[in-house]
């Protein structure tokens, strides 16, 4: 299937010049999708210069022509919703529904940015210099990489490409070599914008071929991260050789703080599947669930309840409600998690191991802990995996205290019926987004993004076009 796409350089899809290929392997069957051309370092630096004769052409485009291209864009998406929801349960395991949202978040994205081009204003200063005024606007910052990682491979170089292309730049996607068919669906759909040639280029292989020779180039202007922090660490040490920007969306170990007065059968119905999703490989997912005692025996026994009846299987399966984990090294830190927690003092009431049942496939049972302590690493950690770890809290506070004690800063949750208690939670945690009685953060709209180690910028909303450009004032002075 990789075949009839490739690498996209130059507005056209071809093999690596090397003619390297490397399988992709399904998460569900162990067994290879097909092979996946691999660039090397010559096509890594023709998809650079390509970007850079994309860029110019590109940054004269009007804006409002801009618009149209994305809007082109959508509409071509929204005609392969099919085969790219398949392409995204094929690659990652997750349940076609789930697939199908994703790929309907990354068109919103789309949409949402072809409007943002037409709004990119400007402003007038008066000056103190007599007959004089400053004008300020705003210039596209030129060619940008965008490195995305496996768990939404549709969703996230949406919310990197969408906001460029609008802004006026050229882009190069460098996706994970784990899901590089949904990333090669994505640009071929970015072809009915009819965007000049090279303003979207698309190349997939090693680090040595791929990340290097892009971090390197002084063409590249802007980098944009999702991924752990390790990665991002690096990407910035990287790129502050020739000072690029970046945006980083890196890991999370969401809070979900479960108060006393909370509707408890309103909060299980939304943490449960939300926490399984994606074989809870999503980064802004609750991790650690801080329950009221008095609340707290209820949501165990209810989400525990909740986690059992989950259908396990491939996510092609209308019926499944969590697919496999993406490989065997993450089926292997599950287990290490659930044994290091259960020896630590916790007590595990469901799941805990690989799934029985399955001739192959990396599926792990949904995971409930409970009598964890803040010191474990269960707790302490990001474990990116169906693993739900519960503790309880009595004061307000307490929870508070207990919830902001971690480097990252990406997504915490509360639920209460309380108003006031609610306005107090919003203020009082360290994280980029607060859900309040709902965990759905990720909206065209809105701006996504942590702070502290979970990283820096933002994308969606008006604000996630922003990163896409260098501000330039000028004085113009009559006499």
């Amino acid at each position: 299937m990789y075949r009839q796409f490739g690498l996209f350089i130059g507005g056209q899809w071809q093999a690596s010049v090397s003619g390297a290929t490397a399988p992709v392997f399904s998460p569900v069957t162990e067994q290879s999708l097909g092979n996946c051309p691999v660039a090397s370092v010559a096509d890594t630096e023709a998809a650079l210069a390509s970007a850079d004769g994309g860029f110019r052409a590109w940054a004269a485009t009007p804006a409002f022509d801009r618009a149209e291209a994305l809007h082109r864009i959508a509409d071509e998406m929204i005609r392969r919703a099919d085969e790219a929801a398949r392409m995204i349960s094929l690659e990652t395991g997750k349940p076609i529904a789930q697939a199908g949202r994703e790929w309907g978040l990354s068109i919103d994205q789309f949409r949402w940015y072809a409007e943002e081009a037409r709004r990119i204003y400007g402003r007038i200063v008066e000056s103190r210099v007599p007959g004089g005024r400053f004008e300020i606007h705003h210039e596209p910052v030129g060619v940008v990489a965008a490195f995305t990682a496996w768990n939404f491979p549709a969703a996230l170089i949406a919310r990197k490409v969408a906001p460029a292309l609008a802004a006026g730049c050229a882009v190069i996607v460098r996706p994970s070599s784990q899901t590089p068919g949904v990333a090669m669906v994505m640009v071929d759909c970015i072809r009915a914008g009819a965007l000049p040639a090279g303003t979207v280029n698309l190349v997939v292989g090693p680090t040595a071929a791929t990340y290097a020779p892009l971090m390197a180039s002084k063409a590249v202007r802007k980098v944009s991260l999702t991924g752990s922090t390790r990665v991002g660490q690096q990407m910035i040490r990287d790129a502050a050789a020739t000072l690029k920007k970046v945006s980083m969306e890196l890991g999370g170990n969401a809070p979900v703080i479960v108060y006393d007065d909370a509707d408890l059968e309103a909060c299980l119905n939304v943490a449960v599947p939300t926490k399984f999703a994606n074989a809870g490989q999503v980064c802004v997912t609750g991790d650690r669930f801080y329950v009221h005692d008095r609340l707290h025996d209820a949501f165990v026994d209810g989400f525990v309840k909740r986690a059992q009846a989950i259908r396990l299987g491939d996510g092609l399966d209308p019926s499944v409600g969590m697919g496999p984990l993406i490989n065997a090294g993450r089926l292997a830190e599950m287990e290490r998690i659930v044994s290091g927690a259960v020896a630590a003092g916790a007590k595990l009431a469901t799941g805990g191991a690989r799934a029985t049942g399955f001739n192959a496939g990396h599926f792990f049972e949904p995971t409930v802990l409970t009598q964890c302590t803040d010191d474990m690493a269960v707790m302490a950690e990001e474990n990116f995996g169906p693993i739900a770890a519960i503790t309880r809290f009595e004061t307000e506070d307490e929870v508070l205290a207990r919830a902001n004690a971690s480097d990252m800063g990406l997504s915490a949750y509360a639920f209460t019926t309380n108003p006031a208690r609610a306005r107090r939670t919003v203020s009082a945690l360290k994280a980029g987004m607060v859900g309040i009685n709902s965990f759905a953060m990720a909206a065209s709209e809105a701006p996504f993004g942590g702070t502290n180690h979970s990283g820096m910028g933002r994308e969606g909303g008006t604000e996630g076009i922003r990163d896409y450009l260098d501000v330039k004032s000028s004085q113009m002075v009559w006499a």
